[in-house]
C-alpha cells in the first residue's frame, strides 16, 4: 500500500468519525429535549391540576411551545397551554383549556399570567344558570349571541308566556345576563314596549340578573367574559401569575 493511498483514506476515516460524533450529539439532545418535555409536561400538569381546581384523576392534555431545554435551562417557558374535556371547575362544568406566560420551571414563583376558558354545552349551562332564581332552566336554548328562555307575566290573573332573548356578559367578575328582546304571541318586542304592556309587572324581567361565581373559584381566577360562540356558551377569564406560589390566590375567592 503505497504512502498516497493511506493519506487519501486518512480525510475519509476523520470525516467518518465526525459525522458518527454529529449524529451521537444530536441523538443526545434529541433524547435530552425529549426527557425535558416529557418532566416539564408531567410536573405543570400537576401545579395546573392543584392550584387552577382542575380534578386530580382528569384526564389533561399538556402543551409547550418551542424547544423546551433551553426555556428549562433560563428558568422559564415561554407558553403552556393545558386542555381538558368534561371539567368541573367550581360552579362551572365544562370542556376548560389554559394559556399560561413565562411559567416558572421550579414552580415556587410567579407566572406572567395568563388565561383560561370553559365552553359550556346546552345542558351545561342549564345545571349553571339553574342557580338564578325565576329562570326556568328547562325552557333554556343556546343560539348566538343571545341565551333564551321561555316564562310568563300575569296580567289580570292570566298567565301569558313570554319569550326572553338575554346577552351574556361578565361584571366585576360576576356573570351577568343583560334582556335583549322579548316575544310574546309570536310578537318580537324591546323593553319599552313590554313595560308598556304589562307595567310593573314586567319589571323582574326587565332587569340584568346576576351570579356570583368567585366564590367557588381559586381567587387568582376572574371572570372576565361570557358570550355565546354557536351553541356553546364561552367564560373567559383572567389567571394571575401568583396562582402558581401564593396561598391566598388559590384559596376561593369571595363575592362583594
Amino acid at each position: 500500500m503505497t504512502d498516497a493511498t493511506t493519506q487519501s483514506r486518512r480525510p475519509r476515516r476523520r470525516i467518518a468519525v465526525i459525522v458518527v460524533v454529529i449524529v451521537l450529539l444530536v441523538a443526545a439532545v434529541v433524547a435530552a429535549e425529549f426527557i425535558a418535555r416529557s418532566v416539564v409536561t408531567g410536573t405543570v400538569r400537576s401545579l395546573v391540576v392543584e392550584n387552577v381546581g382542575i380534578p386530580d384523576d382528569q384526564d389533561v392534555d399538556v402543551q409547550v411551545s418551542g424547544l423546551v431545554l433551553p426555556q428549562v435551562i433560563g428558568g422559564r417557558l415561554d407558553d403552556v397551554t393545558v386542555a381538558s374535556d368534561d371539567v368541573e371547575l367550581g360552579p362551572l362544568a365544562g370542556d376548560v383549556f389554559v394559556e399560561l406566560r413565562g411559567v416558572p420551571v421550579s414552580g415556587d414563583s410567579a407566572a406572567d399570567g395568563g388565561v383560561a376558558s370553559v365552553r359550556l354545552d346546552q345542558n351545561q349551562l342549564r345545571s349553571l344558570l339553574g342557580q338564578i332564581p325565576d329562570i326556568p332552566v328547562g325552557t333554556v336554548t343556546v343560539a348566538a349571541p343571545d341565551v333564551t328562555f321561555e316564562t310568563s307575566l300575569s296580567l289580570f290573573g292570566i298567565a301569558i308566556p313570554v319569550g326572553v332573548a338575554v346577552t351574556p356578559g361578565a361584571a366585576d367578575g360576576d356573570l351577568t345576563l343583560t334582556p335583549a328582546s322579548f316575544a310574546v304571541a309570536g310578537n318580537a318586542l324591546d323593553a319599552d314596549t313590554l313595560r308598556g304592556q304589562f307595567g310593573g309587572v314586567a319589571d323582574g324581567l326587565l332587569q340584568t340578573s346576576t351570579l356570583c361565581i368567585a366564590d367557588r373559584l381559586p381567587a387568582g381566577l376572574t371572570l372576565t367574559s361570557a358570550t355565546v360562540q354557536g351553541q356553546d356558551l364561552v367564560a373567559t377569564f383572567d389567571i394571575a401569575g401568583g396562582i402558581l406560589n401564593d396561598a391566598a390566590l388559590q384559596h376561593d375567592g369571595s363575592c362583594g
